[in-house]
């Protein structure tokens, strides 16, 4: 089953040493939730490691009973490493699991994630952390690579590792500025030309403070801007704010429409030139993104008064 990188909406990372992460997956917790993951690499200490590889083995199971729920959030693994995820696959039951989240994914270990998911249903997520992210050519050599891969269409989205890349250069994210005030602006800007040039989408980057909503709405705004479809959350409370400003404006909506249907070459709308040839898929995403999240009635009511 091929699924929309928009159905991702706020992916919530959750440890997997957790006690509620059954009610959250099957959307008992967190009704809204779009995606979620559960993760055995950073969150989890080096000596909790056993605890949580025997939590994963009752959460998927209790999971695998629960899916044929119609209305649950997708649910993706993070393993560690490559060993972890071979151990995974060959001793649980992953019926209910949606896919893996790759971490440090870079071009050597394409194969190697191939061969563990080959004979499973698992959608892939790889995560872009390394510190050969920043170097242009091996990101295009990484593009090229998954868009002749005969297992391109499992990858839903690739994920933007925020933290791991900062930490490469020895920063650490703003309190007072969105990433795309800092040294991450560049990449985010490299990644989205280099992977969306050959199909392929991308998520952004985890905001880590959860007592900044002003600031994490500003950031979402350059997020859509820059094309990203989704957004890390690593706290319920950031969930609204990031799937509320996926939501599309009902003025952008009827302009995807008229795009969608227009038999024109060129037109005018609103004070700016529409091309449907070279808009099309832009309206294409945003009909996608109103079934996912709605049609925001706010600019129509500000008309009307």
């Amino acid at each position: 089953m091929k699924y929309s990188p928009f159905a991702l909406g706020a992916t919530l990372y959750m440890p997997a040493t957790r006690d509620d992460i059954v009610a959250a997956a099957t959307g008992r917790k967190i009704p809204s939730l779009k995606s979620m993951v559960i993760c055995l690499e950073d969150a989890v200490a080096d000596s909790d490691v056993e605890f949580a590889l025997n939590n994963l083995q009752l959460i998927t199971k209790e999971l695998a009973q629960k899916k044929s729920m119609s209305s649950k959030p997708l649910v993706f693994i993070r393993p560690r490493n490559t060993e972890m995820a071979k151990y995974i696959v060959a001793n649980y039951d992953l019926s209910g699991v949606n896919g893996f989240v790759f971490p440090k994914f870079t071009l050597d270990s394409l194969e190697d994630w191939a061969q563990i998911t080959s004979d499973t249903h698992l959608i892939w997520m790889p995560t872009l952390e390394t510190r050969d992210v920043f170097d242009a050519s091996e990101m295009q050599k990484l593009a090229t690579a998954l868009s002749i891969h005969p297992m391109k269409d499992r990858i839903i989205a690739l994920r933007i590792g925020g933290n791991d890349l900062m930490s490469v250069i020895g920063v650490r994210r703003s309190r007072t500025a969105t990433i795309y005030q800092g040294p991450l602006s560049y990449v985010i800007k490299m990644l989205t030309c280099t992977f969306g040039a050959l199909g392929f989408s991308l998520t952004s980057p985890v905001f880590e403070l959860i007592e900044k909503p002003e600031l994490l709405q500003e950031e979402i705004e350059q997020d859509l801007i820059h094309g990203l479809v989704g957004k890390t959350a690593i706290h319920p409370t950031q969930i609204e704010y990031i799937q509320n400003a996926w939501m599309v404006d009902h003025a952008e909506y009827e302009d995807a429409l008229r795009i969608i249907n227009s038999t024109k070459a060129v037109y005018q709308h609103a004070g700016a030139m529409c091309e449907p040839a070279t808009h099309r898929q832009w309206a294409k995403n945003i009909l996608e993104r109103s079934k996912l999240f709605g049609i925001n009635h706010t600019d129509m009511e500000s008309l009307s008064i």
